[in-house]
């Protein structure tokens, strides 16, 4: 299936560096269960003069994928984070297990592709919110731009994110990312469970820690 994108409308898939940017006047439909509705995506992707084949194409194995070691190796030599921090191995770790359909533990230029776009439009909500230019997103700001991705999460919820990806109540731009990437993976696997699209599941054990541990 192509994967979801959540996130006010971004998927732009260009062959131009500046990729995933909102779309003005446009915004994600919530469903019922608290999430946002899918966007469709293509399922392929031309890398004929692509500017990040080449960045990927330094770093992939001869599969054609990366690991996580490789692809923190790709987004920096990209500049994805700009003038931020690059992003950590962890983060880098969930990033592929977002994307993982095949379960090899790595990413193919495809993947890659679609990372990119998440990644420029997250980065354009973290700036958008980062009114001050600190570099950072408080509690509230977090909340503005969770809710502009098209989630729909209760303040306890919110809280508890905070409190994970916070350090003294501010959150940097990598553990910003991770928080997007976990909550997009960790809504997806639910979301592919909640048939009704009701935001109620029914869970085995087995598979409640096989989705929820791998990201």
């Amino acid at each position: 299936m192509a994967y979801p994108g959540y996130g006010g409308g971004f998927g732009n898939f260009s062959n131009q560096m500046q990729m995933g940017q909102p779309v003005p006047g446009t915004g994600p439909a919530v469903l019922p269960g608290g999430y946002p509705a899918c966007p469709a995506y293509p399922d392929s992707y031309s890398s004929a003069g692509d500017p990040m084949w080449t960045y990927f194409t330094a770093v992939a194995d001869q599969d054609g994928e990366v690991d996580a070691e490789e692809l923190q190796k790709c987004l920096t030599q990209s500049g994805i984070s700009g003038t931020f921090s690059p992003f950590s191995l962890e983060t880098c770790r969930i990033m592929i297990a977002m994307l993982d359909r095949d379960y090899t533990g790595k990413m193919g230029f495809n993947e890659f592709k679609e990372l990119w776009a998440a990644l420029n439009a997250w980065k354009q909500n973290f700036i958008t919110v980062d009114k001050d230019g600190s570099g950072t997103v408080e509690h509230h700001e977090l909340n503005q731009a969770i809710a502009a991705m098209g989630y729909s999460l209760s303040p306890q919820t919110l809280t508890a994110i905070v409190k994970r990806y916070s350090k003294n109540g501010r959150i940097f731009f990598d553990d910003y990312v991770a928080c997007c990437v976990k909550l997009r993976a960790l809504t997806d696997f639910f979301r592919r469970r909640d048939h009704l699209q009701q935001g109620v599941v029914s869970f085995i054990y087995d598979d409640f820690l096989q989705g929820t541990m791998a990201i």
